[in-house]
Order: structure tokens, then sequence, then C-alpha cells
């Protein structure tokens, strides 16, 4: 079963998919029908498009295209997976730039980058945070044209067994995050030798399982930072980091401020800063609506399908 509801209408479109789907339900082709750049949240499934098979967990993402065929399979993982899709106009694209291969139907690994925006665009469809949807969709667009350039996962070429020995590390480390876990304990937990594991969870996930902790240490940190009265320094500290210096260096290069500043933009927003976004959104969306004038039509706030 698939829920989507839509929480934001208009150039940008945001969705927040929830599915249940179990390993014995047989999986159907779909069709992109636009741009799409979509946040794994929680859970995880397989992504099948244009002839080549990912794996996707919590912080990676899913990008689609117009026109191209995809299926969803979920043989790995029984708890179900929730998405948060953002959904971009032609023109939107266009606007914002990237060239055709960031936007061909995909899977890419954990990005820090988008990690950090991913929590922050929950936070606020959770009402966590005085930022807009479109505000933060607009910042996700543009950072994935940044970061996105020639990233992929590496089309499978993993057994069934390794895919889910490597999905089930993932998601065994997305829940131990804050321990101070190894390779060797990770290992032990998939039944798998360090070395093994080592290359099986890189080729699956497209990630290092000491990348994955590091990330999965910092998406937790992102949502904690909007959403709780922590002081950074706790933070730090119930996420996993033993050392708050390098806590705020590890933020600092995936979300380009400190987690101080970070919060502060999230929670009460920086004027100036957002001005110059809400200016630019204004900009693009009124491009936008020039060249397609139906985009001012109302839609439909909510729609649930199953």
């Amino acid at each position: 079963m698939i829920s989507a509801r839509e929480l934001k209408a208009g150039p940008i479109r945001v969705m927040d998919f929830r599915c249940s789907a179990s390993p014995a339900e047989r999986p159907f082709t779909e069709v992109h029908q636009g741009y799409s750049v979509s946040y794994v949240r929680k859970g995880s499934f397989g992504y099948r498009t244009r002839g080549e098979s990912y794996e996707l967990v919590a912080g990676s993402v899913l990008v689609g295209h117009p026109g191209d065929e995809f299926m969803c399979t979920h043989d790995h993982h029984v708890c179900g997976d929730e998405c948060l899709s953002f959904h971009f106009s032609p023109r939107f694209v266009e606007l914002v730039g990237g060239d055709r291969h960031h936007w061909r139907a995909r899977g890419l690994p954990p990005l820090p980058e988008l990690m950090v925006l991913g929590e922050l665009a929950q936070a606020v469809a959770g009402g966590h945070s005085d930022a807009g949807l479109d505000e933060v969709g607009l910042e996700f667009a543009s950072r994935f044209i940044d970061v996105a350039t020639g990233c992929k996962l590496a089309p499978q070429t993993a057994s069934d067994r390794d895919r889910r020995r490597a999905v089930e590390a993932a998601m065994w480390i997305a829940a131990h995050s804050q321990e101070d876990i190894d390779l060797d304990r990770v290992a032990d937990e998939v039944a798998l030798s360090p070395f093994h594991f080592l290359r099986v969870f890189s080729r699956v996930l497209g990630v290092t399982p000491h990348q994955y902790l590091v990330r999965s240490r910092l998406r937790h940190s992102a949502r904690l930072l909007v959403e709780s009265e922590q002081a950074v320094t706790d933070v730090a500290l119930e996420v996993g980091y033993g050392d708050l210096s390098n806590f705020v260096r590890s933020f600092h290069r995936a979300a380009g401020m400190s987690p101080g500043t970070f919060r502060q933009s999230a929670r009460h927003g920086r004027r100036k800063d957002r001005k110059i976004l809400q200016d630019r959104l204004a900009a693009l969306i009124d491009d936008d609506r020039l060249i397609h004038p139906s985009s001012r039509k109302p839609s439909p706030c909510t729609t649930t399908s199953d």
C-alpha cells in the first residue's frame, strides 16, 4: 500500500510518500511523470530503472525523469519506507540548471550535503521550522545540481544475498550510529568477514560503512538541531561524536555553515539570506508562470492514493 500526500503545490511540488509493501508483494512498472528528486528518510527499497538496479536506504536519493519507466522492489526490508519528494516543472528545471545527466532517472548514494537538507525539509514538513517548503525545495535542487555531477550508484552486480546483507547492515548502522561501533562489529552483525563486508557494502550502497556511519550521525544531528532545545554540545554527544570540534567541522562541510547557524537559519531565519532566497524563488516562479499560465490554476492541497 502506498499513500501520497501533497504538502506543497506549484512549480516546486512536495509530496510525502509512505509505502508499506512487503517482500511478498509483486512489484509493478510505473512511469515518472516529471522531474523529481526524492529523499529517502526511512526504510529501504530497490529502484529499477533504465536497465539498472539500485538499493536505496535512509539518506539515499532517487532521481526521476519524465517518461522514464521504473519499478520499486521491497525484497530486503519488511518495515516499509518513506520518502520526501520534490517535483519540479520543466521550466523550473531549466532555470535551476544542470545537464541531461543530472536529471536522468537513477539512484544516488547518501550524500551529506543532501542529507542535511533532507532532514531540514522533513522538519519543515512537521512544523518545526519557519522556513517554507518551496525555499527548502529550491535549496535542495540547487545543492543537488552542485554535488551530483558525475555521482551515481554503480549499477548493481552483487547477488541478492549480498544486497540484502548490505541493506541490513545500513539499517543497523543507522539505528546504532550514536554508539561506538567499528567495521568488525557491523560485519559480525551480517555474518561476513570484515574485508568481504567492506567490499559488499561499498559496491551495493556507493559509500563505505564508515562514511555511512558519519553521515547517519549528521542526519540525526540536523533533525535534533531543528526540533530540540539541546545545546550543540549535547547534540554532538547524543549522535555519537565524542569531540565537539570534530562534529562542528563535519557538519560545516556538509551544511556549509556551523551547527548553531544552521539551527538559527532553520528555526528563526536569517532575514537577509531569507529575503535573497525568497526573491530568487519568486523570480523563478513568476518566470515559470509567464510561460505556463496553467500553473496559476489552484491544485488540491492533499491527495491520497492506495
